[in-house]
C-alpha cells in the first residue's frame, strides 16, 4: 500500500493543550482527540501507573477501565463511552506532561526511517488492550508487576495515536511476554488475589 504523508503528530497537539493556561478537563482533551480518542484514553489511563507518587492503588482501577476501553474498541464503537462525571475531571497537567515527555523519548527509538503508518485493526488492538488491562488490574506482588503492563499499554496507546503497526506488534509481543512472566508466578498471584478478596469482603 501507499505510504501516507506524515500528519502533525498528535503528541504535538497534546503538548499544546497541556501548555495552555488554566485548568483542562478530560472532556476537553477527548474533544481535541477526535477520532484518536481511544489512543488518548489508553495513554491517560496507563501513564499514571508509571508516575511515582501518583501510582499508589491506581492499577486495579486503571486496569478495569482499560479492559472496558479495549472491549469497546474491539466491538467496533467509533467513540468510547465515558461517564459524564469522569469527563468533568481536571487533568494533572504537570505530571502528565513530564511523563509524556519521557514516553516520547523512549518512543523516538522506535521511529524507524521509512516505517509505514496505516490504520490498525480495531478488533485486534481492542483485544490486546483489554487483555493487557486485565494484567494491569491483577494484584501482582512481583517486581514491575504494575509498571510492565502499564508501559506496554502506553506503547499500544501511542501506536493507535500515530497509526504505527510496528509499535502495535512490539506491544503485542511484550504483552505475551508479560503474560508468561505472570503465569510462571501464578501461585503467588493467586494467594495475593485471595488475600485482597478477603480484605474487600470484610
Amino acid at each position: 500500500g501507499q505510504v501516507q504523508p506524515t500528519p502533525k503528530p498528535f503528541f504535538a497537539t497534546l503538548h499544546g493543550l497541556l501548555d495552555a493556561e488554566g485548568e483542562i478537563t478530560l472532556g476537553e482533551l477527548l474533544d481535541a482527540a477526535g477520532e484518536q480518542t481511544y489512543g488518548l484514553l489508553v495513554l491517560l489511563l496507563s501513564l499514571p501507573n508509571l508516575i511515582p507518587g501518583l501510582n499508589v492503588g491506581l492499577a486495579p482501577v486503571g486496569g478495569v477501565g482499560l479492559m472496558a476501553l479495549g472491549l469497546q474498541l474491539a466491538w467496533g464503537r467509533p467513540h468510547p463511552w465515558v461517564p459524564r462525571r469522569l469527563k468533568a475531571q481536571p487533568i494533572h497537567k504537570g505530571r502528565i506532561k513530564d511523563a509524556l515527555a519521557r514516553l516520547e523519548t523512549q518512543l523516538s527509538r522506535f521511529r524507524w526511517h521509512g516505517s509505514q503508518r496505516r490504520p490498525l485493526s480495531p478488533l485486534w488492538m481492542g483485544a490486546v488492550i483489554a487483555w493487557t488491562g486485565f494484567l494491569l488490574a491483577l494484584p501482582v506482588p512481583l517486581p514491575f508487576g504494575n509498571q510492565l503492563p502499564a508501559a506496554i499499554l502506553c506503547l499500544l496507546g501511542a501506536a493507535l495515536l500515530e497509526e504505527r503497526p510496528a509499535w502495535a506488534w512490539i506491544g503485542a509481543a511484550a504483552s505475551f511476554g508479560n503474560t508468561l512472566y505472570f503465569a510462571f508466578s501464578f501461585d503467588l498471584i493467586f494467594r495475593a488475589s485471595m488475600t485482597a478478596f478477603h480484605v474487600f469482603v470484610k
